[in-house]
């Protein structure tokens, strides 16, 4: 996992998107094998019946459209280098993000500054902090012009208030910046009816541009597919005429199986919502008795809303920490990984700082190592007895609870 084993350089791994770990729903399977006989691609930009399939999609989310505001790609890192590109200047990104923001800014010659975002309110940053750091970049003579951000967030599981969102929108527009809202996850919310999510589209439909990668919710994440949506206003056209001139000179175009299968799930049928309904709730259950197991030993998690994932702060347990040789994120995920035998990426992945004590967690490792188990979970009414779940979810308040009875021994006496 790390490409350098002696040091602390720059970080180059950048940790997958947390996958569902679950069998290829078989009616989707079904689609993409009736398609594979067809050798195109789709048209740079998504094909008439996939942008149709997007927009339906997008209308029943409070979101109408014409297809002419609607891009397609093969992923969304492909649709985020093209508007990186073709709106130009700096980006900003709250601290901390997927992994796979900054090196899409990276790739391009382009800095990416990192703003704070409040504790458990996903991956939107505190808008005083954004201020300032737009303030900081320009005396630097930088030009700042792009905010990616996410109401529903990877890596920490959590999801923005309204109020949040909307104070950061309107500083990120005072100051000229274009927000990019990242929905990849929006489709996986723990409670849905007891969380409030927003997309930023709904706040400001002018200004603001929609990216969702499917493998959030319909799609495996082997069968790449995003799609984006433009603003309203006037500036939407030109944009989405130098976003299609960037996927152009990519060759950025879905190969036809994947967008059958994509146009399929984009319309949400009835094997497809039940699908996504018993994953969502399968690996909600999992991430809450993660949190549980974790909270429980002293460390920082905040209760994980949306997705597959966990991000766990373990300053508490610093001490146990420090008497095992683990001095910052890197170290931690070296340990973790090993002790867990799951992926444990460092804070540092996410653009956190290195020397804090910081992982995301995944609940897919927790569903078992065969895809007859883990379809087993899918099935199952009471997942978290399974031997196999119970097993694993042990092993992690195991280690957890060594790392808590190692801290309290080290506690200095009162």
């Amino acid at each position: 996992m790390r490409t350098d084993p002696e040091g602390h350089g720059p970080v180059r791994f950048g940790p997958a998107v947390p996958d569902d770990g679950l069998p290829v729903l078989p009616e989707l399977a079904a689609v993409l094998a009736a398609a594979a006989s067809r050798p195109a691609a789709e048209p740079v930009g998504g094909g008439p019946a996939l942008l149709e399939a997007a927009r339906g999609y997008w209308e029943r989310r409070g979101l109408p459209d014409g297809t002419d505001r609607i891009a397609v790609a093969p992923g969304a890192p492909a649709l985020l280098v093209a508007l990186t590109a073709a709106i130009g200047g700096d980006v900003l990104v709250p601290r901390p993000c997927p992994a796979w923001w900054a090196p899409c800014a990276r790739l391009l010659g382009r800095p990416a500054f990192h703003v704070p975002t409040p504790v458990g309110s996903g991956g939107v940053p505190d808008p005083y902090a954004l201020l300032e750091t737009v303030r900081r970049v320009r005396a630097e003579g930088g030009d700042p012009r792009l905010l990616v951000l996410s109401a529903a967030d990877d890596p920490t599981g959590t999801v923005t208030a309204p109020e949040l969102l909307h104070e950061t929108l309107e500083a990120a527009v005072g100051e000229g910046l274009h927000p990019v809202s990242d929905e990849t996850w929006r489709d996986t919310l723990h409670a849905p009816h007891d969380t409030v999510l927003l997309s930023p589209a709904e706040m400001l439909p002018e200004q603001v541009t929609v990216v969702t990668d499917l493998s959030g919710a319909l799609l495996p994440p082997g069968w790449p597919a995003a799609i984006a949506r433009f603003p309203a206003g006037e500036q939407a056209a030109p944009l989405h005429a130098r976003v299609l001139d960037a996927l152009t000179a990519l060759d950025a175009r879905i190969a036809a199986p994947v967008a059958a299968a994509a146009g399929y799930a984009l319309t949400e049928p009835g094997p497809v919502a039940r699908r996504v309904a018993d994953s969502v709730r399968l690996h909600a259950r999992v991430a809450g008795a993660v949190h549980d197991a974790v909270a429980a030993t002293g460390a920082l998690v905040p209760p994980p809303q949306c997705g597959r994932h966990l991000y766990v702060d373990l300053s508490p347990l610093a001490p146990a920490l420090a008497a095992r040789g683990i001095g910052d994120a890197q170290e931690l995920e070296d340990f973790l990984t090993a002790r867990l035998d799951m992926p444990a990426p460092g804070g540092h992945r996410f653009g956190d700082d290195l020397e804090a004590p910081r992982v995301r967690l995944g609940t897919a490792p927790l569903l078992g190592d065969t895809a007859e188990l883990r379809a087993e979970c899918l099935d199952a009414p009471a997942p978290l007895e399974l031997p196999h779940v119970q097993r694993a979810l042990k092993r992690v308040q195991s280690v957890f609870d060594e790392l808590r009875d190692d801290a309290q021994r080290w506690e200095p006496p009162r």
